[in-house]
């Protein structure tokens, strides 16, 4: 059997009264007779609804009950407690007061209700205003939607006008229709130190992309940084593992708005949503998940003292796959597995690792240089093939983090024309050298042959001025 649950307090006076008086709606005494009924009543004792303590009611008390239920069509509604006719209202604050108060909490909205009744009573001392009392103040505070608001950690003023848009606007949980319609994706601070190779301890990085229908994690990494490297490394296995999604929301980090991330994006075809700055509410599926991580998979580890990074990444992909996968989801009400599986999923096929690693990449121009052919590079010097050194100007596809693959690509299409070595002086030492290939057409130096046309066409119109020409002769060009 099910154990019944208490009613509620408005219900428990109701029902008291109810079975109080109930007896003499069943069973009306004869005329003249309910005063006497109702001594009867009023020299009994009964348990009080809320404190279970004995308690007694006048006579007067439970006639007035007798009459409002008679008059009812419902007895027990007519008995339950009814609404104060001054709520919402708040006789004992004056206008001088509601000011004071209003004015003090838009200069200190950070302030507890008990300091804003102590610095109002000390700021109207002086006045013969009468100030009602905390209860009343926390009340009318609560009432207009006064409640303390937190000072950003950095109060600058972006995080300042994403506080104000919080107050302004309503927050909805949302949840899109399909699998693989948009994936989540954030850095976690480890709450622990890790033990790497080079004998470090230091405080990890994790970095998890979560499909936002299904709960399923599509990768989950730690990583030593929070680097685009770090995120375009995690995020291309989510690729591999998932397929590619249609969008990936993020917050407004670094490495979520670096170039190689948004440009890599843009040529799979994943559109890229980025939180409002400071609200990371926006993504609290993450931020929920974080919590799991915490509570189950570190905790699990408490006791290994000489924790490794590698230790930790198998550690991890064991819990999420063995327990997170398979365990129900209260919000989905199915373990993120089944809810993935299950679809409907938008996915795309992911391309070819080689495809995602030029995906994520920069475009850059460099002027060549018409001695060398060569162009710098983040510090360094690269060769351009002679083929395409008529080119004043190259554009570059490369990952500043990976100066070992860098192509040269046409600015017009981006198509990629070939792969750029950097200079190597020292294999340029051995005197050897390509032949140039020929132009099209003969380009060999020839004689100078007259006057150019363009001084022929120039001395003619000075002629046909009739200008003498504007310089004299030396005696020797007159002697001559």
């Amino acid at each position: 059997m099910n154990t019944p649950t208490d009613p509620q307090k408005r219900d428990r006076w109701a029902r008291l009264r109810f079975s109080i008086i109930g007896p003499l709606l069943a069973a009306p005494p004869a005329p003249k007779m309910l005063y006497a009924a109702l001594q009867v009543l009023a020299a009994k004792s009964w348990r009080h609804p809320v404190t279970s303590m004995d308690v007694c009611f006048a006579a007067s008390t439970m006639e007035r009950w007798y009459y409002t239920a008679l008059r009812a069509n419902d007895p027990v509604v007519a008995l339950k407690d009814r609404l104060r006719g001054d709520i919402s209202r708040f006789p004992s604050m004056t206008p001088l007061v509601i000011d004071t108060l209003t004015l003090q909490y838009r200069e200190h909205p950070g302030w507890t209700m008990q300091l804003h009744f102590d610095n109002l009573r000390a700021a109207l001392k002086d006045s013969d205003t009468t100030i009602a009392s905390y209860p009343t103040i926390r009340r009318y505070l609560k009432a207009q939607g006064m409640f303390r608001q937190a000072q950003p950690k950095r109060a600058t003023a972006g995080a300042l006008a994403a506080r104000d848009r919080l107050e302004r606007l309503e927050v909805r949980s949302f949840e899109v229709d399909h699998v693989c319609a948009l994936w989540h994706l954030d850095f976690h601070h480890g709450s622990r130190k890790v033990l790497t190779r080079q004998g470090a301890w230091v405080t990890p990085m994790l970095l998890g992309v979560i499909d936002d229908r299904s709960r399923l994690v599509c990768h989950l990494q730690w990583y030593l940084d929070e680097t685009a490297e770090s995120l375009i490394h995690a995020l291309c296995q989510a690729f591999m593992k998932r397929g590619l999604p249609r969008a990936l929301m993020t917050d407004n980090g670094a490495a979520m708005l670096a170039e190689e991330t948004t440009t890599g994006l843009f040529r799979l075809g994943v559109l890229h949503q980025t939180t409002l700055p400071y609200s990371p509410y926006q993504n609290a599926k993450q931020e929920s998940f974080w919590g799991r991580v915490e509570g189950r998979l570190m905790a699990m580890l408490e006791g290994e003292t000489n924790l490794t990074l590698d230790a930790l990444n198998l550690a991890t992909q064991a819990w999420v796959e063995q327990e997170y996968h398979r365990t129900r989801h209260t919000e989905i009400d199915a373990t993120p597995l089944a809810h993935y599986l299950a679809g409907p999923n938008v996915a795309r096929p992911c391309p070819a690792s080689t495809a995602l690693s030029a995906a994520f990449r920069i475009e850059v121009k460099r002027k060549q240089r018409r001695s060398d052919g060569t162009v710098s590079l983040e510090g360094g010097r690269f060769e351009i093939p002679s083929r395409y050194r008529h080119l004043e100007h190259v554009h570059l596809h490369y990952a500043r983090w990976d100066l070992s693959s860098v192509d040269l690509v046409d600015h017009r299409t981006g198509a990629i024309l070939c792969p750029v070595k950097p200079l190597d002086k020292s294999a340029n030492a051995n005197g050897q050298r390509r032949r140039l290939a020929p132009r099209n057409i003969d380009l060999s130096p020839l004689p100078p042959t007259g006057m150019s046309a363009l001084m022929i066409e120039l001395l003619a119109d000075y002629a046909a001025t009739g200008v003498p020409p504007a310089y004299l002769p030396t005696v020797e060009e007159n002697a001559a």
